[in-house]
């Protein structure tokens, strides 16, 4: 890995960590890791707009950038990975540049298409690293929740359900060489590397497991002569988990399965309900499934 020299200012055309060798992939990576950039931008008129953005690895938040800073925030102590100060003070400066040439963008392509204000646009990047030096990337924008384009290898292609004015947007977006070369390079080479980095300096986050807690309960009946038992998930960490209803063997596939809350420790809590006759409860179980559980399921029995 080299790095080359300082940004001057405004230079959008930016190579600050240049790699000389193959990424290869830490062993702690023996799943797919999604690596996201999430940002919002609004634009309220065409003189005020702010924009805010998080990373997140998995479903882990690692960083922070508000509208009102000029540097990105580590959310986690080792959200710096394996890169050193100066290579992340350099891509720090690309990501300012960036994030000062987009709204400058955006506030042209309004002129030159007469959009209407307020408007929001949202972008989604980054890569999905996969055991064996794979990796895919990906880079997605949406405009007032309508994904309108995204870059594919080389260049950037307009949506399937786009609307024909984003074909202006595409012409000139793809005539920006180097910002079209800096865009792969860091989905490419970068993105990968840095998830690489991430898994190594925060291992013993990444692979804790903390087992599930479960109660059972009863909900509000669904119906004369209907019952609702629930069977409550939670403290549970990392955050894929399987649970069920079950009658003996059997899955019940009535079972309805909420969706994974957020606690305050980060880990995360679940329910799951079944709606039965009022005679038919006795027999039933909850069954939970968790990798901390080392193949010991948890079963209560109503």
């Amino acid at each position: 890995m080299k790095i080359e020299g300082p940004l001057a200012p405004g230079e959008v055309h930016v190579r600050a960590i240049r790699c000389t060798h193959p990424v290869f992939l830490s062993p702690v990576l023996r799943r797919s890791v999604l690596f996201r950039y999430l940002q919002i931008s609004s634009f309220t008129n065409s003189s005020w707009m702010r924009t805010d953005a998080l990373i997140l690895l998995g479903e882990l938040q690692t960083h922070s950038w508000s509208n009102a800073s000029d540097t990105i925030s580590f959310v986690k102590p080792w959200a710096q990975g394996t890169f050193s100060s100066q290579q992340w003070v350099h891509l720090q400066n690309i990501f300012r540049v960036f994030r000062s040439s987009f709204t400058r963008d955006i506030q042209e392509f309004a002129k030159m298409l007469s959009l209407e204000y307020p408007m929001e646009l949202q972008l989604s990047g980054g890569c999905e690293v996969h055991p064996g030096n794979v990796s895919e990337h990906f880079l997605h924008v949406a405009y007032q929740g309508e994904y309108i384009l995204s870059f594919q290898g080389t260049a950037w292609e307009p949506a399937p359900q786009a609307p024909q004015r984003v074909d202006l947007v595409i012409k000139v977006l793809n005539q920006d060489e180097g910002t079209k070369e800096t865009v792969q390079w860091l989905l490419n080479d970068i993105c990968p590397q840095y998830v690489n980095g991430l898994l190594e300096t925060g291992k013993s986050e990444l692979e804790k497991q903390v087992k599930p807690e479960a109660w059972l309960s009863s909900g509000p009946s669904p119906g004369p002569g209907r019952l609702l038992p629930v069977c409550h998930v939670s403290g549970f960490y990392p955050k894929p988990v399987w649970v069920m209803w079950m009658r003996g063997e059997q899955e019940q596939q009535g079972t309805q399965i909420g969706d994974i809350l957020p606690n305050g420790d980060e880990t995360w809590y679940l329910r799951a309900t079944l709606d039965v006759a009022a005679g038919e409860l006795a027999g039933l179980a909850c069954r939970v499934k968790h990798s901390s559980l080392g193949g010991q399921d948890l079963v209560l029995y109503w």
